[in-house]
């Protein structure tokens, strides 16, 4: 899936992250959601590294990156944290400063990563999020109801681990059958390559402990910057076909939270680089290249 990428791994102050590298031209670096690891990009990554440098990782606690021990606040999976791993991580290779591209969970990183950096990060594109912090404080029936996960996964340990663990695989094809509006568009691949790193019991409670942080100290973290704005260019795509941009004027809200927003949706369900990845990569490569 990724045949012209170089794979490596970088240890970071609190963690090792797992990614694949390729191409020439200003470095862009692709994170992903829940429950997928870097493989999502694999439609999308080697076009983008015709014309630039592609890095494509694991945030901490997915796929092959580490899965650090959790806390009692749960501080180790803070976006904050998670950002800080790829700022690292892309200063190791050599890059001072990037374009991030993320999706689902590897939005939420990148929101942080461009508050955090703002140095650093020089374009930024959301996919189907809205702020976090948004989404905790308009929640009703409608979003709960659609985003059940938000508020089962922040249960207490062990509940959701016990009960995912239970039967992860069909835990998995279950979030991406309900959350897509095309399942065929998963490859027969790249599902293995889920289904592998989400039966891990230490990917489970990991990426549980992702979403308490975003219930806890995550959003401690927002509500003290929330007059703080992203100054970098920001597009925000969504799947015209899903929760968010249903239910929230996308481009409205970012635009609360960030000065230079833009943005459409696509034709698609949650996953858009891989249920419409040519039109996900057309939309990409406009924003990004110079």
């Amino acid at each position: 899936m990724f045949a012209q990428f170089q794979r490596l791994q970088m240890q970071t102050s609190s963690a090792t992250i797992n990614l694949l590298k390729s191409g020439n031209g200003y470095p862009i670096l692709l994170l992903h959601g829940y429950p997928q690891t870097h493989v999502m990009w694999h439609k999308v990554a080697p076009q983008l590294a015709q014309d630039f440098t592609v890095v494509v990782s694991d945030l901490r606690g997915y796929g092959d990156s580490s899965k650090p021990e959790a806390e009692a606040n749960h501080a180790s999976y803070a976006k904050r944290v998670m950002a800080q791993d790829q700022v690292e991580m892309m200063q190791q290779l050599g890059y001072q400063e990037f374009y991030v591209v993320g999706h689902d969970r590897g939005a939420r990183v990148a929101h942080r990563m461009a508050l955090d950096y703002p140095q650093r990060i020089k374009k930024l594109a959301v996919l189907d999020v809205v702020p976090t912090y948004e989404l905790y404080t308009t929640t009703d029936q409608e979003f709960a109801t659609a985003y059940y996960h938000w508020f089962f996964l922040i249960q207490p340990y062990p509940l959701p681990e016990t009960l995912i663990g239970a039967n992860p695989e069909y835990f998995l094809r279950t979030c991406l059958e309900s959350w897509s509006k095309n399942f065929s568009a998963f490859t027969p691949e790249a599902l293995a390559e889920y289904i592998r790193c989400f039966s891990q019991p230490e990917t489970i409670h990991a990426t549980c402990e992702d979403y308490r942080a975003a219930a806890s100290i995550d959003l401690v973290h927002d509500q003290a910057d929330l007059d703080q704005k992203i100054m970098c260019p920001l597009l925000a795509l969504w799947g015209n076909q899903g929760i968010i941009g249903r239910k929230y004027n996308v481009i409205k809200t970012w635009r609360t939270r960030a000065e230079n927003v833009i943005g459409e949706a696509i034709a698609s369900g949650h996953f858009l680089p891989e249920e419409a990845p040519e039109v996900t990569y057309q939309a990409l490569h406009k924003f990004l290249k110079p």
